[in-house]
């Protein structure tokens, strides 16, 4: 007999939905209003394993779509939505299929799909979110694992969600920042780099018809000048070698220990790494102290979410003393990653209790501190791009009329 969802109201003007099984539409109404219910929407659902062969057909179809993966801002507004969906009151599969309607198609929904037809068979949605392959993170997956723990699904979503919006809004801030002074970089070396080749080989030309002795500052950008003209191929090749090392020396695990490392004292950029990457571990550690989690469940899980490997292994060392028996305090000021406000704050919240406020009170700090770096380093940028540039203009001048002097002071001779 065919199955047919429906949607409506009781006799108490509650709103229920469900499936029941009729011969027909019409008869799965006269069978919804015997019950004393009063639907307004009866359709036809297919069976399971059609409805997860249709569902494979349409995935099969939309891979041509597919980008490989889901971007953070995307997850970032699915988590933002569904949390919506479950604290109106929706069950969890009504709820996936409106996002999987809402959604466009590619991984993402996909993947909704997916944990759609895992939990349509009785799977819990952090099981069906952990079968996902690597779209839902560890984090992730364990917030969620809490909330259905402790019946607050829709409240921890909710959490997630600004703690996601919280991460984005940072990275974008912080990519936003190097935006500017990227563009002038590009376009003030394009230009100098047109100058050196087409300008200044006329003028060596010049000084080489007239046999004037050139000084060594003029010497020295000739000689970059003919090295630029004869190998000019280098020119986009050596950034280019650049990265490909830089991320070929990240793919060891040395190598990424201390480029993240190095990272940690740049000027002004590892101050705003830093607190970045500590702000994310106190909030996280606190959301995830908050939904019920363990403590050595959630620094766990907080070893792979922080991205940086300095910190992770400070993370690690935490975990591994809090295991022995010890505090998180005292760990946490012998890796001397973590300032030491960081750490009273922490032996405070440990002292009254209140470790997850502590730590969430001490994310908010951090994330104002990086504002404010993040808006200084923009201020900062500015003059050191126009000094920068006016110095390597001004060395260009300089170079070029030091050997015409000598002509005019020659010829007045």
């Amino acid at each position: 007999m065919p199955t047919f969802s429906y949607e409506g109201v009781d006799e108490k003007g509650k709103a229920v939905n469900g499936a029941i099984e009729a011969a027909s539409a019409d008869d799965a109404r006269t069978k919804l209003r015997a019950k004393g219910m009063h639907p307004t929407s009866v359709k036809a659902k297919a069976g399971k394993s059609s409805a997860r062969k249709a569902g494979a057909q349409e995935r099969e179809r939309t891979s041509a779509f597919m980008a490989g993966s889901v971007s953070s801002k995307e997850l970032t507004t699915f988590t933002r939505q569904f949390s919506t969906l479950i604290e109106a009151g929706l069950p969890v599969v009504r709820a996936l299929d409106i996002m999987e309607q809402m959604l466009r198609p590619g991984a993402l929904r996909n993947t909704v799909m997916d944990v759609r037809d895992e939990v349509e068979q009785g799977s819990s949605l952090s099981e069906s979110l952990g079968k996902s392959g690597k779209v839902f993170d560890d984090l992730y997956i364990s917030m969620i694992r809490a909330g259905e723990a402790g019946g607050l699904l829709g409240k921890i979503l909710n959490r997630l969600a600004e703690f996601r919006e919280k991460s984005q809004k940072l990275k974008s801030k912080i990519k936003g920042a190097l935006v500017y002074p990227a563009a002038i970089m590009t376009i003030a070396g394009a230009i100098l780099t047109l100058i050196v080749m087409f300008i200044i080989p006329k003028f060596q030309k010049m000084f080489a018809d007239m046999n004037v002795e050139m000084p060594g500052m003029t010497q020295a950008l000739m000689t970059f000048a003919s090295v630029l003209v004869n190998f000019w191929y280098l020119v986009p090749l050596v950034p280019i070698g650049a990265v490909v090392t830089f991320i070929l020396v990240r793919k060891t695990t040395p190598g990424k220990y201390y480029t993240d490392m190095a990272s940690l004292y740049l000027p002004v950029f590892g101050m705003i790494i830093k607190k970045s990457s500590i702000s994310r571990f106190c909030r996280t550690l606190g959301e995830l102290t908050q939904a019920g989690v363990p403590i050595l469940d959630a620094l766990g899980i907080l070893r792979t979410a922080v991205g940086n490997q300095v910190i992770e292994q400070a993370i690690g060392d935490i975990h591994s003393a809090i295991r022995e028996g010890d505090n998180i305090a005292d760990p946490m000021k012998r890796s001397r990653v973590f300032d030491i406000m960081v750490v009273n704050m922490v032996a405070v919240g440990e002292e009254t209790g209140e470790l997850d406020k502590m730590l969430l009170k001490i994310a908010d700090n951090y994330d104002e501190e990086v504002d404010t770096l993040v808006n200084s380093l923009m201020s900062l940028l500015e003059p050191i791009l126009i000094v920068g540039m006016g110095g390597t203009v001004g060395f260009i001048v300089i170079a070029l009329f030091l050997p015409m002097i000598k002509v005019i002071e020659t010829l007045n001779q």
